[in-house]
């Protein structure tokens, strides 16, 4: 389960931009802020049923989104690399520049 709220969450940080308004509260509250299916239901005057399937939707989305574009799947190679450099660098210089890279994601 944490496995999935952190892909989740890295999916959301990508694709937020490319949902509705509505969308974006509903997982900012359930993924980052961690409120319930209750708690959201309460605050928009909805019920628990139609949290849960707009929350599932915007999940499928967001894979759809990854499945197109891999954003995520880029960003976790990246990083691997970079992390690899780091330990095999040879100087100063280059862990700097891994550094530059690493600010840039």
């Amino acid at each position: 389960m944490l496995e999935k709220t952190m892909r989740i969450n890295f999916l959301f940080d990508f694709y937020q931009d490319l949902l509705t308004e509505k969308q974006q509260k509903y997982m900012k509250m359930y993924y980052l802020e961690d409120l319930s299916l209750s708690e959201i239901s309460e605050e928009f005057s909805v019920s628990r049923q139609a949290v849960y399937d707009n929350i599932k939707r915007t999940e499928s989305m967001l894979e759809s989104y990854e499945d197109k574009l891999n954003l995520y799947e880029k960003f976790t190679r990246r990083q691997e690399i970079i992390e690899e450099l780091e330990k095999n660098a040879p100087n100063k210089e280059i862990k700097q520049l891994l550094n530059k890279l690493k600010e840039l994601d």
